[in-house]
């Protein structure tokens, strides 16, 4: 067999038969991914009043299992977790997330696909990455750290809250309520992560001729769809305060958040940490891993690898 078949035949095993492969297994997840996020637009249950009490209810059907493509590949795998968590009840489930800070680059390309994800207005971050310098020349290097919500186990941004808009879902996940959110901003004062902004009706084209349709696309947050118009600047998000929350349109629809599938170092793990066989359970149960400020008694789900 020449060196050319060899390379191009699918039997071979070749590169470029390898590729093929590789290429329509993505195709195939794309269509999936594409096809589940659209449902879950259109008809997932609202996110509010019935999880607040605690109701179980979930959307009507989640992106197929992809145990096909798992192997060897973190990304599928979490999928697979994924996939596994969406079977069980609200209650059971207990999104976490864990960060190899020895993985991250300084990319930025969680924070830039989470403003895309979410259409999020100027001086809304729900993804900062911080950056610090260590050493003394010339022995100097920088460290980076992502810092998403804390997803605290103990909130201590829930009791300040007058009105009750932001709660702790059964899952664990820290939200809030557009709807019921005054604005009052005693949340963003107490979060001692500064993991929350206030959407104070700005657009990135204020004083432009025209705000193009790229600044008023609707965006997804909590399974509902929010209209950003300037003709209407106290329509909720406008007005309210807002935080990061793991992505849940995305999640709900068997899809991981748009931070953990765009980074560049791999550096970011989501799933069920109530799932001892999960891979966010496997690495945040590591002798190396860390939680920001863990005294506080905030017991935050999101870990940092070290």
């Amino acid at each position: 067999m020449s060196s050319q078949e060899d390379r191009s035949t699918p039997e071979s095993g070749g590169i470029f038969a390898s590729r093929r492969s590789f290429l329509k297994r993505a195709l195939a997840g794309a269509t999936v991914g594409s096809s589940a996020l659209l449902h879950a637009r259109g008809a997932m249950a609202t996110i509010g009043a019935g999880e607040k009490a605690g109701s179980t209810a979930e959307p009507a059907s989640i992106a197929p299992s992809p145990e096909a493509f798992a192997e060897g590949n973190a990304l599928e795998r979490m999928r697979v977790d994924l996939h596994r968590a969406m079977q069980k009840p609200v209650a059971d489930r207990r999104w976490g997330m864990v960060i190899d800070l020895r993985k991250c680059i300084n990319c930025r390309a969680c924070t830039v696909s989470c403003v895309a994800e979410n259409a999020l207005p100027p001086g809304v971050v729900y993804r900062p990455v911080m950056s610090e310098e260590i050493g003394s020349f010339p022995n100097v290097r920088m460290k980076f750290l992502p810092r998403p919500c804390m997803q605290c186990e103990n909130p201590p941004c829930v009791p300040p809250c007058p009105v009750g808009a932001t709660y702790k879902r059964p899952d664990g996940v820290v939200v809030v309520d557009y709807e019921q959110c005054i604005g009052c901003r005693y949340c963003i004062s107490s979060c001692p992560y500064g993991a929350r902004s206030f959407d104070f009706s700005e657009f990135h084209e204020e004083h432009a001729p025209r705000i193009t349709d790229y600044e008023t696309r609707p965006n997804y947050e909590y399974g509902r769809e929010h209209k950003r118009v300037p003709e209407n600047r106290t329509a909720s998000p406008m007005g309210n305060a807002r935080k990061c929350h793991f992505c849940l349109h995305r999640v709900h629809a068997g899809i991981l958040p748009g931070c953990v599938t765009t980074c560049l170092g791999g550096a970011t793990s989501f799933g069920d940490l109530n799932d001892p066989d999960s891979l966010v359970s496997r690495l945040s149960a590591s002798e190396h891993v860390t939680r920001l400020k863990s005294e506080l008694g905030t017991s935050p789900k999101v870990y940092y690898l070290t």
